[in-house]
């Protein structure tokens, strides 16, 4: 069983920064690909950015990229979601999510088993 934790949410100004955490339970972090997803009411969960197990591979959603970065930390059990450039457009709830069976970056949903409870960012214009 793996436990995800997420924080750094909050309100923010179009424009600005945050950084999301996600800190996992287990000792078995550092085999596991990890993944930022979101989602807005109506709407499909969808990929932010994805990080493989050892690190050497990502991937972003081309609304994000060059403005988000996914980061990990297996010393920590934790991984990270740099945010710039926030837009209106990027307000929804954001996941953290773990596959324990997929060790490369992946962007598939269904290709993990473990989830975090959310945590919200409301962008403002």
């Amino acid at each position: 069983q793996v436990q995800l934790v997420e924080s750094g949410g909050g309100l923010v100004q179009a424009g600005g920064s945050l950084r999301l955490s996600c800190a996992a339970s287990g000792r078995t972090f550092s085999s596991k690909t990890m993944g930022w997803f979101r989602q807005t009411p109506g709407k499909e969960r969808e990929l932010v950015a994805t990080i493989s197990a050892g690190g050497g591979d990502t991937a972003d959603a081309d609304s994000v990229k060059g403005r988000f970065t996914i980061s990990r930390d297996n010393a920590k059990n934790t991984v990270y979601l740099q945010m710039n450039s926030l837009k209106p457009e990027d307000t929804a709830i954001y996941y953290c999510a773990a596959s324990t069976w997929v060790s490369t970056a992946s962007k598939f949903p269904v290709h993990y088993d473990f989830w975090g409870q959310g945590t919200q960012v409301p962008v403002s214009s």
